[in-house]
Protein backbone atom coordinates (compact mmCIF):
# COMPACT_ATOMS: atom_id res chain seq x y z
CA UNK A 1 0.00 0.00 0.00
CA UNK A 2 3.18 2.52 -0.11
CA UNK A 3 2.69 5.55 -2.24
CA UNK A 4 5.58 4.40 -4.15
CA UNK A 5 5.17 1.09 -4.77
CA UNK A 6 1.89 2.37 -6.51
CA UNK A 7 3.45 4.79 -8.50
CA UNK A 8 5.90 2.40 -9.88
CA UNK A 9 3.17 -0.15 -10.86
CA UNK A 10 1.32 2.61 -13.27
CA UNK A 11 4.68 3.35 -14.30
CA UNK A 12 4.73 -0.21 -15.44
CA UNK A 13 1.80 -0.38 -16.68
CA UNK A 14 2.45 2.28 -18.53
CA UNK A 15 5.55 0.97 -19.85
CA UNK A 16 3.97 -2.01 -21.06
CA UNK A 17 1.15 -0.26 -23.32
CA UNK A 18 4.25 0.62 -25.24
CA UNK A 19 2.91 3.79 -26.84
CA UNK A 20 2.27 7.94 -25.12
CA UNK A 21 -1.31 7.35 -22.72
CA UNK A 22 -3.07 10.62 -23.90
CA UNK A 23 -5.26 10.69 -20.41
CA UNK A 24 -4.06 9.23 -16.91
CA UNK A 25 -7.13 8.94 -14.26
CA UNK A 26 -7.85 8.41 -10.62
CA UNK A 27 -9.56 9.02 -7.84
CA UNK A 28 -8.06 9.54 -3.69
CA UNK A 29 -5.09 7.22 -3.44
CA UNK A 30 -5.25 6.58 -6.71
CA UNK A 31 -5.72 10.34 -7.94
CA UNK A 32 -1.94 10.57 -5.96
CA UNK A 33 -0.65 7.68 -8.19
CA UNK A 34 -1.75 9.59 -11.91
CA UNK A 35 -0.42 12.67 -10.34
CA UNK A 36 3.19 11.34 -9.45
CA UNK A 37 3.23 8.79 -12.21
CA UNK A 38 1.82 11.03 -14.81
CA UNK A 39 4.85 13.68 -14.41
CA UNK A 40 7.37 11.02 -15.06
CA UNK A 41 5.86 8.94 -17.60
CA UNK A 42 4.80 10.13 -21.67
CA UNK A 43 0.90 11.02 -20.72
CA UNK A 44 -0.11 13.76 -22.66
CA UNK A 45 -2.48 15.07 -19.71
CA UNK A 46 -3.89 13.18 -16.22
CA UNK A 47 -6.93 13.94 -13.86
CA UNK A 48 -7.15 13.60 -10.33
CA UNK A 49 -10.53 13.50 -8.75
CA UNK A 50 -10.17 14.31 -5.47
CA UNK A 51 -6.85 13.37 -4.92
CA UNK A 52 -4.85 12.53 -1.41
CA UNK A 53 -3.13 15.48 -1.90
CA UNK A 54 -1.08 14.74 1.64
CA UNK A 55 -1.36 11.88 4.29
CA UNK A 56 -3.40 12.93 6.12
CA UNK A 57 -3.65 13.15 10.46
CA UNK A 58 -3.48 10.21 12.32
CA UNK A 59 -6.85 11.24 13.90
CA UNK A 60 -8.87 11.17 10.51
CA UNK A 61 -7.82 7.06 10.15
CA UNK A 62 -8.33 6.24 13.58
CA UNK A 63 -11.70 8.18 13.20
CA UNK A 64 -12.35 6.61 9.24
CA UNK A 65 -10.93 2.72 10.29
CA UNK A 66 -13.19 2.88 13.19
CA UNK A 67 -16.41 4.02 11.12
CA UNK A 68 -15.63 1.16 8.53
CA UNK A 69 -15.09 -0.84 11.26
CA UNK A 70 -18.56 -0.55 12.60
CA UNK A 71 -19.74 -1.01 8.31
CA UNK A 72 -17.68 -3.89 8.49
CA UNK A 73 -19.78 -5.68 11.58
CA UNK A 74 -22.17 -6.81 9.16
CA UNK A 75 -20.49 -9.60 6.49
CA UNK A 76 -22.71 -11.26 3.79
CA UNK A 77 -26.11 -9.77 1.94
CA UNK A 78 -26.49 -8.16 5.46
CA UNK A 79 -23.60 -6.14 4.56
CA UNK A 80 -24.33 -6.00 0.72
CA UNK A 81 -28.23 -4.57 1.31
CA UNK A 82 -26.38 -1.79 3.88
CA UNK A 83 -24.22 -1.17 1.13
CA UNK A 84 -26.79 -0.38 -1.24
CA UNK A 85 -28.83 1.75 1.08
CA UNK A 86 -26.14 3.86 2.08
CA UNK A 87 -24.74 4.57 -2.13
CA UNK A 88 -28.64 4.45 -2.87
CA UNK A 89 -27.99 8.05 -4.55
CA UNK A 90 -25.07 6.86 -7.14
CA UNK A 91 -25.90 4.87 -10.65
CA UNK A 92 -26.69 1.43 -10.22
CA UNK A 93 -23.46 0.91 -11.69
CA UNK A 94 -21.47 2.10 -8.97
CA UNK A 95 -23.83 0.81 -6.36
CA UNK A 96 -23.22 -2.57 -7.63
CA UNK A 97 -19.67 -2.13 -7.89
CA UNK A 98 -19.36 -0.38 -4.34
CA UNK A 99 -21.54 -3.66 -3.05
CA UNK A 100 -18.74 -5.72 -5.07
CA UNK A 101 -15.61 -4.00 -3.42
CA UNK A 102 -16.52 -4.14 0.42
CA UNK A 103 -18.65 -7.61 0.29
CA UNK A 104 -15.67 -9.35 1.90
CA UNK A 105 -13.76 -5.85 2.78
CA UNK A 106 -11.48 -5.53 5.81
CA UNK A 107 -10.16 -2.29 7.46
CA UNK A 108 -6.17 -4.02 6.53
CA UNK A 109 -6.21 -1.88 3.69
CA UNK A 110 -6.69 1.23 4.77
CA UNK A 111 -4.63 0.61 8.03
CA UNK A 112 -1.76 -0.19 5.87
CA UNK A 113 -2.66 2.79 3.52
CA UNK A 114 -1.62 4.79 6.48
CA UNK A 115 1.03 2.60 8.08
CA UNK A 116 2.72 2.39 5.36
CA UNK A 117 2.93 5.86 4.24
CA UNK A 118 4.70 8.43 6.94
CA UNK A 119 3.86 11.74 6.11
CA UNK A 120 7.20 12.89 5.06
CA UNK A 121 6.67 10.44 1.72
CA UNK A 122 3.08 11.67 0.79
CA UNK A 123 3.18 15.39 0.10
CA UNK A 124 2.08 15.91 -3.57
CA UNK A 125 1.97 19.87 -3.08
CA UNK A 126 5.11 20.79 -4.37
CA UNK A 127 4.64 18.52 -7.72
CA UNK A 128 1.14 20.35 -7.94
CA UNK A 129 2.95 24.08 -7.88
CA UNK A 130 5.43 22.53 -10.48
CA UNK A 131 3.06 20.52 -12.74
CA UNK A 132 4.96 20.19 -15.99
CA UNK A 133 1.51 19.19 -18.19
CA UNK A 134 -1.94 19.85 -18.10
CA UNK A 135 -3.35 18.25 -14.86
CA UNK A 136 -7.21 18.50 -14.04
CA UNK A 137 -7.50 18.92 -10.11
CA UNK A 138 -12.01 17.93 -9.32
CA UNK A 139 -11.95 18.57 -6.28
CA UNK A 140 -14.64 18.21 -3.42
CA UNK A 141 -15.26 21.45 -1.78
CA UNK A 142 -13.70 22.59 1.81
CA UNK A 143 -14.97 20.16 4.36
CA UNK A 144 -15.98 17.46 1.87
CA UNK A 145 -12.98 17.04 0.96
CA UNK A 146 -10.71 13.85 1.84
CA UNK A 147 -8.24 16.90 2.12
CA UNK A 148 -7.65 19.16 4.97
CA UNK A 149 -8.82 23.46 3.71
CA UNK A 150 -5.30 24.19 4.55
CA UNK A 151 -4.28 22.13 1.71
CA UNK A 152 -7.16 22.98 -0.70
CA UNK A 153 -6.52 26.62 -0.03
CA UNK A 154 -2.58 26.16 -0.59
CA UNK A 155 -3.36 24.20 -3.74
CA UNK A 156 -5.44 26.80 -5.08
CA UNK A 157 -2.89 29.57 -4.03
CA UNK A 158 0.00 27.44 -5.15
CA UNK A 159 -0.41 25.53 -8.81
CA UNK A 160 1.55 25.52 -11.67
CA UNK A 161 -0.26 27.40 -14.71
CA UNK A 162 -0.67 24.00 -16.21
CA UNK A 163 -2.90 22.97 -13.88
CA UNK A 164 -6.81 23.34 -13.63
CA UNK A 165 -9.20 23.49 -11.00
CA UNK A 166 -12.58 22.50 -10.86
CA UNK A 167 -14.56 22.49 -7.44
CA UNK A 168 -18.00 20.58 -7.08
CA UNK A 169 -19.47 21.87 -3.97
CA UNK A 170 -21.55 19.48 -2.45
CA UNK A 171 -20.61 16.23 -4.02
CA UNK A 172 -18.23 14.51 -1.17
CA UNK A 173 -14.79 12.86 -2.20
CA UNK A 174 -16.56 10.38 -4.49
CA UNK A 175 -18.09 13.46 -6.61
CA UNK A 176 -17.23 11.55 -10.02
CA UNK A 177 -20.10 9.42 -8.77
CA UNK A 178 -22.31 12.12 -6.72
CA UNK A 179 -22.31 14.53 -9.30
CA UNK A 180 -21.41 11.98 -12.64
CA UNK A 181 -23.13 14.57 -14.90
CA UNK A 182 -21.46 17.94 -13.23
CA UNK A 183 -18.04 15.71 -13.18
CA UNK A 184 -18.10 14.64 -16.91
CA UNK A 185 -19.13 18.32 -18.28
CA UNK A 186 -15.85 19.69 -16.48
CA UNK A 187 -13.91 16.99 -18.01
CA UNK A 188 -15.13 16.86 -21.48
CA UNK A 189 -14.73 20.83 -21.34
CA UNK A 190 -10.36 20.82 -20.09
CA UNK A 191 -10.14 17.84 -22.58
CA UNK A 192 -11.59 19.91 -25.26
Amino acid sequence: MALARGVADARDVIAAIGEPVELLLGHSWGGAVAILAGELEPVARVAAIDPMVHQVADDWYEEYVAELGESFASTGEERDVKTREEFAAWESADVEGKVHAVHSMTTVPIERLWRENPAASWDLRPAIARYPKPLLLALAAQGESINDDAALEEIERDHAATVTIARFPGAGHNLHRTAFNAFADALEAWLA
